[in-house]
C-alpha cells in the first residue's frame, strides 16, 4: 500500500511522554501509529523539513555515503508487525545490483523523509495496527514540544 507520513507528534502514555510517527496510507482514512525514540523522532521530522543544522547526523552520513558510492534509496517499506514491534526494509539501487536492508521504520522513515522515496506498508501490517485519526488531534507536534523545551 502506498503510504506517506502523516506527522510526527507527541503522546502521552502511562509511562511518559513517546514520540509517534503518524503513518498514512492513500485511500485510506485511518492511520498506522508507529511509535519512535525521541531522537528519531526528530531526524524525521528534521528530513520532513529539510532541516540543515550544519554537520551531518546519523541519517544525512548515511545518506551521503551511499549516495557517494553511487547508490540511492529507491523505496522503504513496513513490512511486518512481529511481537508488537514493526520491521522495515530499506530498497536500495547500487552500481552492483538492487539490495535489501532490514532497517528499523524509524530509520527507514528518516531516509525516506530525506530523500522523497516511497514509502509502502504491507496491507496486514496496516490492518493490525491502523487507528481512527481522531486518536491523534490531541496531540502536539513534536516541533511545538521542542519549541517549548
Amino acid at each position: 500500500m502506498d503510504a506517506f507520513i502523516d506527522g510526527v507528534k507527541i503522546a502521552q502514555t502511562p509511562t511518559g511522554t513517546v514520540p509517534v510517527v503518524l503513518v498514512g496510507v492513500e485511500g485510506e482514512p485511518d492511520l498506522l501509529p508507529i511509535f519512535v525514540g525521541f531522537d528519531e523522532a526528530m531526524a524525521i521530522r528534521r528530513g520532513l523539513d529539510a532541516a540543515d543544522i550544519g554537520r551531518p547526523l546519523t541519517h544525512d552520513l548515511l545518506l551521503d555515503v551511499t549516495e557517494e558510492l553511487g547508490g540511492r534509496v529507491e523505496r522503504v517499506e513496513i513490512t511486518e508487525l512481529r511481537d508488537g514491534t514493526y520491521i522495515a526494509d530499506l530498497h536500495l539501487a547500487t552500481p552492483r545490483e538492487d539490495t535489501v536492508v532490514d532497517a528499523r521504520p524509524s530509520d527507514a522513515l528518516a531516509l525516506a523523509a530525506r530523500t522523497n522515496a516511497p514509502i509502502g506498508v504491507a496491507a496486514d501490517v496496516f490492518e493490525a495496527g491502523k487507528q481512527l485519526p481522531e486518536e491523534f488531534d490531541e496531540l502536539h507536534d513534536i516541533r511545538e514540544v521542542v519549541e517549548d523545551a
